[in-house]
């Protein structure tokens, strides 16, 4: 299923995307898409069968803000450094263990809303990321399959970054990473079930209209399963937490001198096979 939510910036409702293309409302079975639904598998089958049997109303989509997919996140995980290309762009030896960095759930918007350039950045950044949407709580877990069971689903995640917040100003990278409208997420949270190898994917990002960044999950340096296994033995995840998993080559900050950090006008779209796409427009706070 592609689950999403949809309306204005504090009242979405929950809907999904049929296999014809048709949003179709899903406010009548369930109160929101948040963790508590993805927990529910009484619930999800409801959504299902109501689906399959043609029951659920259609959306009228013109004009109609997609919000993030899932409400009332409990945090972010993000992965840093976790494709061979990138590591190598930016002379990063290969981590020996996953990067792990927090942001905070605020920071997460609509796949289309407005990004804003914080006051006083020149080297604020892209990262097109796939993210994944946890399911089943999750602590201490031991095998891949444990690990992949935990996962409802993904999203196509923009892990902003403001570069010289995050590297030259001392502390951890959270400073660089925590600003506000950071994490456009969505447009989609598309099930897991939908998604036969989150290892495939290929996955890109264009900035005014010119690829900056063509990768592939398969140049992932920690797969999935074993992401959600490693964050595990060092913090719980619950339902409807998100994990970033990391991006491929082609950030500015990877890119020669001058580097093209983003400014107020730009635009940027990427994508991920099978997950949808996200159009951005840049603008200063």
């Amino acid at each position: 299923m592609k689950l999403l939510r949809v309306g204005t910036v504090g009242a979405e409702r929950p809907a999904l995307l049929d296999g014809s293309g048709v949003l179709r409302d899903l406010s009548g079975l369930v109160a929101d898409i948040d963790g508590a639904l993805l927990a529910d598998d009484a619930a999800l089958a409801r959504i299902r069968a109501a689906e399959a049997a043609g029951e659920l109303p259609a959306l009228d989509a013109d004009g109609l803000r997609i919000g993030p997919p899932v409400g009332r996140i409990g945090k972010v995980v993000c992965i840093g450094l976790n494709y061979h290309d990138h590591a190598r762009e930016t002379g990063a030896a290969t981590p020996e263990e996953p990067i792990i960095f927090l942001k905070a759930p605020d920071t997460v918007v609509g796949p289309d809303d407005t990004v804003l350039i914080p006051r006083g950045s020149e080297k604020t950044d892209w990262e097109v990321e796939l993210a994944i949407v946890i399911g089943r709580t999750a602590r201490y877990l031991e095998t891949d399959e444990q690990a992949l069971a935990a996962v409802a689903g993904y999203a196509v995640a923009h892990d902003v970054s403001e570069r010289a917040f995050q590297i030259e100003r001392g502390g951890q990278w959270d400073k660089g990473k925590n600003c506000e409208t950071f994490n456009p997420l969505g447009p989609w949270l598309v099930t897991a079930d939908e998604i036969r190898d989150p290892q495939a994917l290929g996955i890109r990002l264009w900035v005014n209209g010119e690829l900056k960044q063509d990768g592939s999950t398969a140049d992932q340096i920690f797969p999935v399963a074993e992401v959600v296994r490693y964050v595990s033995q060092f913090m719980t995840l619950y339902p409807g937490d998100v994990i970033n998993t990391g991006t491929p080559a082609g950030v500015a900050m990877g890119q020669p001198e001058p580097k093209p950090y983003l400014r107020a006008g730009d635009v940027v779209e990427l994508e991920v096979d099978g997950l949808g796409r996200q159009r951005q427009r840049l603008a200063a706070a």
